[in-house]
């Protein structure tokens, strides 16, 4: 009896390995197989950023938006139907997140929710003794340990024009990368641990200082909400202003770049 209980840990441990050699070895092999022609046309007319990438990236965002797609479950709300090209519009811009780094494909959730356009949520805040109700229209969020929520003509005209700095797709599944390490407060998992003071300093000057911006900046003012919504919004300034962002804020470029384990704004060159 009590040699069970001592291999029992053992055992665990092994079924764990067993199981992560597995997983990965059944995502390897999504990831090699041939990709759809049909699945590759959406990309190229729904992914602005799609022919800017070097080749060799475009090959990776194949693969993963494969293992994406096996892993997730999209449904449709308010009478929307999901099809492959909401499918593959979607995996492909929140797998350019996945590029150049350890793949994770967003683990912790299954489901996105799809919305024909923007949609109404309900809320309620606490003003001393009363409980006031109001209405918000969204384009999209990203629930702790829980699905993201989209609209789908605000995720197809994020990814038709990548140069406008607005991205939701990029932007919820930033959230996503954010929450890795258990916590939504503008600080993902950092594959360098030498890093961490850089980014700190770096994020929190910077963020700072857009909240104190008066006027126009390169950055959204949505990100001065708080350092996830920072983290969240330079995201989608750093793929889709890259140059503005270099130049601006060459710093901040550089802890993404860094963090990302991708240049941007060499995809001109």
């Amino acid at each position: 009896m009590l040699w069970i209980i001592l291999l029992a840990p053992l055992a665990l441990a092994l079924v764990f390995w067993l199981s992560k050699v597995l997983k990965a070895q059944r995502r390897q092999q999504i990831f090699s197989a041939p990709f759809p022609p049909q699945w590759l046309e959406y990309i190229q007319r729904n992914i602005g950023l799609y022919p800017r990438l070097p080749e060799a990236l475009q090959q990776q965002l194949l693969g993963h938006v494969q293992v994406f797609l096996a892993e997730k479950c999209f449904y449709g709300f308010e009478g929307l139907q999901i099809t492959d090209e909401i499918r593959v519009t979607v995996a492909a811009q929140a797998c350019i997140l996945q590029l150049n780094r350890p793949a994770t494909y967003f683990p912790g959730f299954s489901s996105i929710y799809m919305y024909p356009a923007s949609y109404k949520v309900q809320e309620r805040s606490i003003a001393g003794d009363l409980s006031v109700g109001s209405e918000s229209i969204r384009l999209g969020e990203s629930w702790q340990r829980g699905p993201v929520i989209l609209s789908w003509r605000d995720s197809k005209q994020g990814g038709v024009n990548e140069e406008d700095g607005q991205n939701v797709v990029i932007h919820e599944f930033a959230h996503k990368l954010d929450e890795e390490n258990g916590a939504v407060d503008g600080l993902p998992p950092l594959s360098e641990s030498t890093q961490y003071k850089s980014w700190a300093e770096v994020l929190g000057k910077e963020f700072h200082k857009l909240q104190r911006t008066e006027g126009r900046s390169v950055i959204d003012r949505y990100g001065a909400t708080n350092p996830q919504e920072f983290f969240a919004v330079v995201t989608e300034t750093f793929f889709e202003k890259p140059e503005q962002l270099q130049e601006k804020h060459a710093e901040l470029y550089d802890e993404f770049k860094r963090f990302y384990q991708l240049d941007p704004v060499s995809w001109d060159d």
